[in-house]
């Protein structure tokens, strides 16, 4: 079925969006483009003004510091030095072009941390929708001087799926400087071409070529696949579209025209406590299942008890969440425990009626309760 038998009943109740821009769309090896920063930001002020909010996501702050610093080499360290030049021109850009439509902005720096801990989740959400009230633009980037790991994590795309869910939107817009998703990398294969719709997230995107990130960014389509997943499975829809196209948001929000990928919301959706724990926290740890303890998780719903685990792996606290490995190594699931790492290897084997004897006080009878479990497999 064509993408624009889907688009009007997706588009039209759309209030907020999140649009998500990446590096190679906004610079080149000269620099931010300005020309793109405009166009874009045109194209907000005319959404916004039609009565939709817009969250915007923007990469572009390295290649913007490694323009204006000169040659500075790949260390980490240089790296975020490039970053911490670059996000204030990044940003000066963004509100000049805003500013030119009597439009303010503010800036919004956020870690991976800053989404696994709740309070700080919920501070950077409070903000996020007080400037919407205040009719203000709401610019996010990653904190990339302070986080080594989200400089790795793919360009903001992750970032973009997280936020989209955090402030419940009903659309994610991807801009890339590919036309959509591909069936191929066509750098490599010349038979590659546009796969306008994906009804199912889940297995729609399986066995999909994905190409490796360009020179300038740190994504390619593997994490935007990641990302539109993430977004999907938390009852979101996704266009990936070219951003270099004319007009790119006005045609992604036209009902009856069609641009890039649109993939389409998940039948089952992961509650946003779910989501949380599956998308937003980094295991700080892992624990070991045997098989009895495997199955249950995997098929039967069940809690995952002291009695089910083989092996406790790295120092965590209680409430932390923890890797599910299963007997071959194979992580399958992920959850809060309810006991630390020292505490967890006491009770290793033992049957929960156990556990106040061990132990000398007692949480729950279950490590990880079901409600704060998720099974990664059917997320893959």
């Amino acid at each position: 079925m064509p993408q624009i038998d889907y688009k009007a009943a997706l588009i039209e109740p759309v209030r907020r969006l999140v649009v998500k821009v990446g590096t190679a769309v906004l610079s080149d090896p000269s620099g931010l483009r300005l020309d793109t920063i405009d166009q874009i930001a045109a194209q907000i002020d005319t959404i916004v003004r039609a009565g939709r909010e817009v969250v915007l996501v923007t990469s572009g702050a390295i290649a913007a510091g490694r323009a204006r610093l000169g040659h500075l080499g790949a260390s980490m360290a240089e790296r975020q030095a490039a970053a911490a030049t670059g996000q204030i021109e990044l940003m000066r850009q963004w509100a000049k072009a805003f500013d030119a439509r009597g439009r303010t902005v503010a800036q919004l720096l956020l870690t991976h941390q800053d989404l696994a801990e709740r309070k700080r989740r919920d501070n950077a959400v409070h903000t996020i929708h007080a400037l919407i009230a205040a009719n203000v633009i709401p610019i996010i980037n990653e904190n990339d001087t302070v986080a080594v790991e989200e400089i790795r994590m793919g360009d903001n795309d992750v970032l973009s799926s997280l936020v989209a869910g955090m402030v419940q939107a009903q659309l994610l817009i991807i801009l890339s400087d590919v036309p959509g998703v591909l069936t191929g990398d066509p750098r490599k294969r010349a038979d590659a071409h546009l796969i306008p719709l994906i009804t199912d997230a889940e297995s729609g995107m399986r066995g999909l070529v994905a190409e490796s990130a360009g020179p300038l960014g740190s994504g390619g389509m593997a994490t935007k696949l990641k990302a539109a997943r993430q977004a999907a499975q938390a009852g979101i829809s996704v266009i990936i579209a070219p951003g270099d196209a004319p007009e790119v948001l006005h045609a992604a929000l036209d009902p009856v025209r069609a641009i890039g990928t649109l993939i389409l919301p998940s039948q089952t959706r992961l509650k946003r406590r779910k989501q949380w724990i599956a998308f937003a926290i980094r295991p700080a740890g892992a624990l070991a299942v045997d098989d009895g303890a495997a199955e249950a998780l995997r098929h039967k719903g069940r809690s995952l008890l002291a009695s089910g685990i083989r092996e406790v792996h790295g120092e965590f606290a209680s409430g932390d969440c923890v890797s599910l490995l299963d007997h071959t190594g194979v992580e399958f699931g992920r959850g809060l425990v309810n006991y630390p790492s020292v505490d967890v290897s006491r009770v290793i084997g033992r049957r929960s009626a156990e556990i106040a004897r061990v132990l000398g006080y007692k949480v729950a009878d279950e490590i990880i309760h079901r409600d704060n479990f998720v099974l990664l497999e059917e997320l893959a």
